[in-house]
């Protein structure tokens, strides 16, 4: 992907939209604003379905109300949640007018390569109505100047080439989640080019840290090796994953943020499409039972599971399911050079974190 030149986006003093605010992602997310952000307006919108556990959900929504009322937060800056659906036009087109938005972050989605098997209509709702809604309100949206949103690693399906740049072609998904992400970035492109808007899209891969997605392997499998329950390693093992850390996430979106596709146009005097899509991925994928396996160091180190634990009588090496893919392995080059920032942290690091929180939170 070419260098695409950026204009800054300034986020004190701004309404700030981020949907999926009790999800994963967008706890981390409006936490990081909160805290860094000056006389801003930050924005949560979640439907709080209950596809991940709503305590959970709860839990973040807490997090987030507990960050916002540290000292000195709550003086410079107001946090206000909304429950809510995306896929609501009549509530979001209310929304936009109330708070006239100048970055949009949309985080919300129905998530899940294995779930879209069984539960497609979630994906439709959620990922095409509620993204055109998204879409619809930002072209009506004055003072908009950037959206971001969330793309996946799983647009690039089948894909053999490694690691997956953004130049590859992403024209096979192999699940219907996938369908739906490549559509938005589609959907996006269509807008940015008929009405000019600066818009982002950013594929996630396999991101993994404390509170998050409970149908995350490394999660489930918590939850089963806890319950003493067999956990399954898909294709016997020979998986490998591109595993990017929370943090490492936000750090990367927060960077997008500040920094929307110019606007110019060509010459034929048509605006060129302010457009982009980036990888955020850790770029060092990890053989999936090496990943396991240091998951259950820190699941002991953390006091989660005994030290004792028979770790070989709780596996089961099954082949691969619907929708899954082998290897998912970031090119983040372009994300690097126009952003200046590139993951770096750790499985060890993160799944520390990781198995802290767990004990913390169930145990």
């Amino acid at each position: 992907m070419e260098r695409i030149e950026k204009q800054p986006v300034d986020l004190n003093g701004k309404a700030i939209l981020v949907t999926g605010a009790a999800g994963f992602i967008g706890n981390n997310l409006c936490k990081r604003l909160l805290r860094e952000t000056t006389e801003s307006v930050i924005v949560g919108i979640d439907c709080m379905t209950d596809y991940n556990p709503i305590e959970l959900k709860e839990w973040r929504l807490k997090d987030i109300q507990e960050t916002f009322e540290q000292d000195g937060i709550a003086r410079k800056n107001q946090w206000i949640f909304v429950k809510g659906d995306i896929a609501d036009q009549a509530l979001i087109t209310k929304m936009f007018n109330q708070y006239a938005f100048v970055v949009v972050v949309n985080l919300a989605a129905q998530a899940g390569v294995r779930y879209s098997i069984t539960n497609p209509e979630a994906y439709l709702h959620s990922n095409l109505i509620g993204f055109f809604n998204i879409l619809e309100a930002c072209r009506n949206d004055k003072n908009l100047e950037h959206l971001v949103y969330a793309s996946s690693s799983s647009v690039y399906g089948g894909n053999t080439k490694v690691p997956f740049s953004t130049d590859d072609k992403v024209d096979n998904p192999v699940s219907l989640y996938a369908a739906t992400k490549k559509s938005n970035e589609l959907m996006a492109h269509a807008y940015s080019k008929l009405y000019n808007i600066p818009s982002t899209g950013l594929r996630f891969f396999t991101v993994y840290g404390p509170a998050g997605r409970t149908d995350m392997f490394y999660f489930s499998a918590t939850n089963n090796l806890c319950a003493g329950k067999t956990i399954k390693i898909f294709n016997y093992g020979n998986c490998k994953r591109d595993f990017t850390y929370i943090d490492d996430i936000v750090e990367g979106v927060r960077r997008v943020m500040e920094g929307a596709p110019q606007k110019k146009n060509g010459d034929d005097g048509l605006p060129i499409p302010p457009y982009a899509v980036y990888n955020i991925g850790g770029g060092t994928p990890e053989n999936l039972l090496d990943y396991i396996d240091t998951l259950q160091q820190e699941l002991i180190r953390a006091g989660v599971l005994p030290e004792n634990y028979d770790f070989d009588a709780h596996k089961e090496l099954v082949p691969m399911q619907p929708g899954d893919v082998p290897v998912t392995y970031a090119d983040s080059e372009a994300l690097e050079r126009d952003y200046g920032f590139r993951p770096q942290i750790g499985i060890r690091d993160g799944l520390r974190k990781f198995a802290e929180w767990y004990k913390e939170f169930y145990l």
